[in-house]
């Protein structure tokens, strides 16, 4: 995956000093390295039942809906706080520099939903974590977690022990 990593550049101090931010941007900017991107993502997943991709809030809209069409899936927004003007369940967890909460609309899944997790990145594991508990107070099934990087050294997949968990490039 050396090729997403090219694409991906470092942003020292942001958004705060020590963090060193991995900026996709310039990935999503070029159409090839998009593409790669999102059938890297979803390969691991070809063939199961899905019925959803979830995304969270706000790079994980832009991998996750183009999962989910690839998918030939729905996708569901998990979103900050107050975002949303439907009824909500809503989750609270911290972050490696703060904490934070996620909510979705209360119909968006059921007991019927198979659902994969896409994110942009996966550090300490406490979004990912946090949104996979989300899916489950609505009834659904995680049937795994895929994320663009992953920063190892954070420990996050830890956290998601007990789901498939899918990382294209690692630092």
């Amino acid at each position: 995956m050396d090729r997403l990593k090219a694409k991906i550049r470092n942003i020292p101090d942001f958004p705060k000093l020590g963090i060193q931010f991995k900026d996709i941007t310039p990935l999503v900017k070029d159409p090839a390295t998009l593409r790669l991107t999102v059938h890297q993502l979803l390969h691991p997943f070809l063939g199961e039942r899905l019925t959803a991709v979830v995304g969270m809030e706000a790079r994980g809209f832009i991998f996750g809906s183009l999962v989910a069409w690839e998918l030939g899936v729905g996708f569901v927004p998990l979103r900050k706080p107050g975002k949303l003007p439907y009824n909500v369940a809503r989750t609270d967890y911290d972050l490696e520099y703060g904490s934070a909460g996620l909510e979705v609309h209360v119909d968006a899944l059921t007991a019927s939903d198979r659902v994969l997790l896409i994110d942009d990145l996966i550090a300490t594991g406490g979004t990912a974590a946090a949104s996979c508990l989300l899916i489950k107070k609505l009834g659904a099934e995680v049937a795994g977690c895929a994320f663009v990087v992953e920063l190892d050294a954070l420990g996050g997949r830890a956290q998601l022990a007990e789901y498939r968990v899918h990382t294209l490039v690692h630092y």
